[in-house]
């Protein structure tokens, strides 16, 4: 069985500013993001780097 590697860095880029709907500046990621970074399974952080993330940065999704 292969074993894969299931560490997803965080997006962090050390810009840690919020703007009026809670999203981070730097990383785009929300607040509970954020706090729940730490504790996310690997299908989570996931779904936030490739799925959530590229729709903030495109400005679709809040």
């Amino acid at each position: 069985m292969e074993v894969v590697n299931q560490f997803v860095v965080s997006p962090c880029v050390s810009v840690c500013e919020v703007d009026e709907r809670d999203i981070c500046v730097g990383c785009l990621r929300t607040l509970d993001e954020i706090a729940r970074w730490g504790v996310m399974s690997h299908e989570e952080r996931m779904h936030v780097m490739t799925e959530l993330l590229p729709l903030r940065e495109a400005g679709d999704v809040t």
